[in-house]
């Protein structure tokens, strides 16, 4: 009886959603027939959609005993582009489909396990005053008009009310859960072809990442180191002329072609900083990371542990590394700064926090929207907390062979 009182209790909690869940089947029509025209608008008709598919996930994940994750993938804004992603989502049909089924059965299944308490004692007591009670008022399985049929039949109707309650109220609270299950919880189908799409766009913005490092690396040789040797060879051609009739101005010449080789040669590492950075190739990524933060504005803690990743891994965490600490000290206002990173069997774990004004909003800044692009190229993922007036805190998760 226990188990069957809890399950009347977790049916009438899923009117919490079953009821929204009907309620919304009309409008939900209507957005259905009137997509082409409500298209710019579908983001925000998904949303109270969603918020109410999580508020089910979290009840049917308590039946179960398991989390029921989010098959949604982060928004990308309100625009018809993000429209039209949602509309090819089989996890915004899945939800739909939720919506309906349970918005049609929750409230049937919640009036048959809270009616079939009542039920029960009011059945059993019929064979005590039926034949007080007007002609054909009272039934059991048929109507009660003689004492035979008034001491077998209402007992026969209370087993099958004692059946319903002890043997289908808790299936009827597993199946509203599986159910959850089943249509909002991220199939391997579903899985699969979100992955495909991420894979997709992590490519695209990886070879937009690539284009403009390569059309960068290009305008720093063209307009430092190759200005730099062609400033250099005139003045050695002019000191080659010179020499003979005027030493002196020769010398000058020699030297200041010198001095802009040297600058050429130091552009030129600067350019191979930007590719790879030497530094890693010399002490590693602890020791990279050690001498970055020597020479930043403000104290940095660094917890680094020792080992070696893929070379293309510690670039990346470098880059993620150096970017945040610039970003630290350019605008959070930080007194200081505090980095860790964990080398674990199949992945790289860096965490950059600092106690500054926080508000960071990768949106609007071209900092850590390059971060994310960086760390999407090489599958990996970034996490961003920035409360206002609470600091910033970047967690990047970087996969690495063992």
């Amino acid at each position: 009886m226990r188990r069957s009182a809890d399950a009347t209790g977790e049916l009438v909690r899923a009117l919490r959603t079953s009821l929204p869940a009907m309620a919304g089947l009309v409008p939900l029509t209507v957005v259905l027939v009137l997509l082409l025209i409500a298209l710019p608008w579908l983001p925000s008709a998904v949303k109270p959609l969603r918020a109410l598919a999580n508020a089910e996930r979290r009840r049917a994940g308590r039946v179960l005993g398991r989390e029921i994750p989010e098959p949604y993938r982060p928004s990308r804004g309100d625009g018809l582009d993000e429209a039209r992603r949602l509309l090819r989502s089989p996890a915004t049909w899945r939800d739909a489909a939720w919506m309906a089924v349970h918005g049609l059965t929750g409230l049937q299944a919640a009036l048959i396990a809270v009616a079939v308490w009542p039920a029960i004692p009011f059945t059993l007591s019929l064979p005590l005053w039926w034949w007080a009670a007007p002609e054909g008022s009272q039934s059991a399985f048929v109507t009660l008009d003689s004492w035979p049929k008034a001491l077998t039949l209402p007992f026969l109707q209370g087993a099958m009310d004692l059946l319903i309650l002890l043997w289908l109220v808790p299936r009827l609270v597993r199946w509203q859960a599986r159910l959850a299950e089943v249509l909002l919880g991220p199939t391997r189908r579903t899985s699969l072809t979100e992955r495909v799409e991420e894979l997709t766009e992590t490519r695209a913005e990886a070879l937009e990442a690539h284009g403009a490092e390569l059309r960068r690396i290009e305008r720093d040789l063209h307009d430092g180191t190759q200005a730099q040797l062609v400033a250099a060879a005139l003045r050695l051609g002019l000191a080659d002329r010179r020499f003979d009739g005027d030493p002196d101005a020769a010398r000058t010449l020699f030297l200041e072609a010198r001095d802009g080789i040297e600058e050429a040669l130091t552009q030129l590492r600067t350019v191979i900083r930007g590719i790879y950075p030497p530094i890693l190739s010399d002490r590693g990524l602890a020791g990279a990371l050690r001498a970055l933060a020597a020479g930043q504005p403000i104290p940095v803690e660094m917890h680094v542990e020792d080992g070696r990743a893929p070379a293309a891994v510690e670039a990346a965490a470098y880059f993620v590394v150096a970017e945040a600490l610039t970003n630290i000290a350019k605008h959070s206002g930080a007194r200081q700064g505090r980095v860790t990173v964990r080398r674990e069997p199949a992945r790289l774990t860096i965490s950059v926090r600092d106690d500054g004004k926080g508000g960071a909003d990768p949106d609007r800044g071209s900092g850590l929207a390059g971060i994310r692009r960086r760390v999407a190229a090489l599958d990996g993922t970034t996490r961003i907390d920035s409360p206002d007036g609470r600091g910033t805190t970047l967690e990047v998760d970087l996969p690495c062979g063992s």
